[in-house]
């Protein structure tokens, strides 16, 4: 755990969702008041926190980040705003790219907004290395160019710029995290990792995949929660933009190999064309430089691909866990 958090005041946005999940039960596991906003549903569902032993000790509120009115609500009496609300899932976004501004460009104008309004110590916006795009040179640092290869990415390059412009032109106290290949329990089923780990748990005898050929920097979700921790503990972070990575890439092939060593399988892959991004879409090399967050904060990564995935497969095969995925459905 980064800084000290006991006794602080922090709302977590998309507290529902993979990453958001986890960050509050560590914040909650550090000593803070938490405070998560889950999307609001007419099931009730609190996302994955209706699993976590941890949400007795949350506010949990329902709603969304695109009403204002709510979001000035949300963020009264807090010190440090997680910011981690958005659409996420990149083919998605080639169907419905307006809902990607709604909620990512608008919803973040709404809350940097209100944390403004409502004077919060600290702000972060969480970003994505997607906004990169493929790398013209590696490892990727902070100044590499912006490339919007999806509706997705563009989204979140406005976002990115939204949540800045109120630290230039308003001083407000905005910190961009910038993870990368977030990868553990929870994360969604489109992505790769799941993606080849419920299959073969599945008991599946072929992988079906997108192209393999891609490399990514993976990072396990306890690091990325770290990172983002520790960059709001860091007054050297305010108005900077900073890398939450491994330092290190391996492709989605290799990936694959890995787990099946890993579970001890013999499954054939497949490519799926439908899984495929457009052509000039696919991020195709993804290399993230970790030095300015080690710089700012001192704080580095410390779980291994093999460790990480190990935890993550622990997860995946257990049958609770497990058949809350549709294994056998490519839902984008």
């Amino acid at each position: 755990m980064q800084g000290n958090w006991q006794g602080k005041q922090v709302l977590v946005t998309g507290a529902d969702g993979f990453i958001g999940s986890h960050l509050a039960e560590t914040l909650v596991n550090a000593g803070a008041q938490v405070r998560a906003l889950v999307q609001y549903n007419s099931f009730n569902s609190w996302g994955w926190l209706d699993q976590s032993p941890q949400a007795d000790d949350m506010e949990i509120i329902s709603g969304d980040i695109r009403d204002p009115f709510l979001c000035q609500t949300i963020c009264k009496g807090m010190d440090t705003v997680f910011h981690l609300a958005a659409l996420i899932a990149i083919p998605y976004s080639y169907i419905a790219p307006g809902s990607y501004v709604d909620t990512n460009v608008t919803g973040t104008l709404n809350m940097v907004q209100a944390a403004r309004d409502q004077n919060v110590r600290r702000f972060m916006h969480t970003s994505t290395s997607e906004t990169y795009g493929t790398a013209r040179y590696v490892p990727i640092d902070e100044k590499h160019p912006m490339q919007p290869q999806s509706p997705y990415s563009a989204s979140k390059i406005g976002a990115d710029a939204m949540a800045m412009s109120y630290y230039l032109a308003f001083e407000t106290p905005v910190t961009i995290a910038r993870p990368f290949n977030t990868y553990g329990p929870r994360q969604s089923a489109r992505a790769v990792i799941p993606t080849i780990i419920g299959q073969i748990a599945a008991g599946q005898s072929q992988i079906q995949l997108g192209d393999t050929s891609p490399t990514r920097d993976f990072n396990y979700v306890a690091d990325t929660c770290d990172g983002m921790m520790a960059l709001m503990a860091s007054d050297n972070t305010i108005g900077e933009s900073v890398n939450i990575s491994s330092n290190y890439e391996i492709s989605v092939q290799d990936t694959l190999d890995l787990i099946k060593r890993l579970m001890d399988s013999n499954v054939e892959f497949i490519q799926d064309p439908q899984r495929l991004r457009p052509k000039d879409s696919e991020v195709f090399r993804l290399w993230g430089d970790n030095s300015k967050l080690i710089e700012l904060t001192g704080y580095r990564p410390t779980t291994s691909l093999e460790i990480g995935l190990k935890k993550t497969i622990d997860w995946f095969t257990q049958p609770q866990n497990l058949q809350a995925y549709k294994t056998g459905l490519y839902n984008v």
